[in-house]
């Protein structure tokens, strides 16, 4: 099945996009079981959103098997369920922030090992630091999981003009205006902390950098100085060829 009927062709290649960063997480091992989730704004409104369904592996989400959830929890479109989890804080996090029209939040192994450790921190030890470590907030609160909206609105404070933030005890979320942006950001920042962790772990003091290095204070859409775009294209055609299914 290819795009239905009706469809605009920025609402299809939205779709796409998305239905590709799921494929990844899982060729990645970003993902965990049936949860976690990513949303993306729909196009033409500002109450709606692109989301994965209840109860669907991410190596089962297509572009046409996303729903379309609006802000009170309603299932506009798409035939099967949302979590509940998914909506208390997706739903805050857009409505909170214009600028986020794509939400992914995830449990990848180094991001959530990090998130797990008190006081945890990405250090200024790797060039990647220079790029992203003045885009991540940090939530040490841990109130437990997403019952209701006001943590979604309590995440979305924590996260404030940052694009990526690390939940205590529990993972990361990462937005931006596209999928691209969020998805390759999310990315760098997870490879980052890895090299970290591997670092830390033979118990020898990390290298520090000096702030004078850093080579951009960008805060804006990750795509503007680095290549969110080229990146998910590039595995996107990797997916056209091993799980084309993805666009169905």
């Amino acid at each position: 099945m290819s795009k239905p009927a009706g469809m605009s062709d920025v609402e299809w290649g939205m779709r796409c996009d998305l239905a590709a960063a799921f494929r990844l997480s899982v060729r990645f091992g970003f993902n965990e079981g049936l949860g976690n989730h990513f949303s993306l704004m729909m196009p033409g409104y500002d109450d709606r959103f692109l989301v994965n369904a209840r109860g669907l592996l991410f190596q089962e989400i297509t572009a046409n098997n996303l729903l379309v959830v609006d802000f009170k929890g309603n299932v506009i479109s798409g035939g099967r369920e949302v979590r509940s989890v998914t909506y208390h804080i997706h739903a805050p996090v857009h409505a909170a922030n214009p600028a986020a029209k794509c939400a992914i939040h995830l449990h990848p192994p180094h991001i959530t090992a990090l998130a797990m450790i008190e006081g945890g921190r990405l250090s200024m030890a790797h060039h990647n630091n220079l790029l992203v470590n003045h885009r991540v907030a940090y939530d040490d609160e841990a109130t437990g999981p997403a019952t209701n909206l006001e943590e979604g609105y309590r995440l979305a404070r924590a996260l404030g003009d940052a694009t990526t933030l690390v939940m205590a005890n529990h993972g990361v979320m990462t937005v931006g205006p596209t999928v691209h942006d969020a998805f390759h950001e999310l990315c760098v920042v997870e490879k980052t902390v890895g090299y970290q962790l591997f670092a830390a772990s033979t118990g020898l003091p990390l290298r520090r950098q000096p702030d004078h290095l850093r080579w951009t204070h960008h805060k804006g859409p990750w795509s503007e100085v680095h290549d969110g775009r080229q990146f998910l294209d590039a595995w996107r055609r990797i997916l056209d060829r091993e799980e084309p299914d993805y666009v169905s």
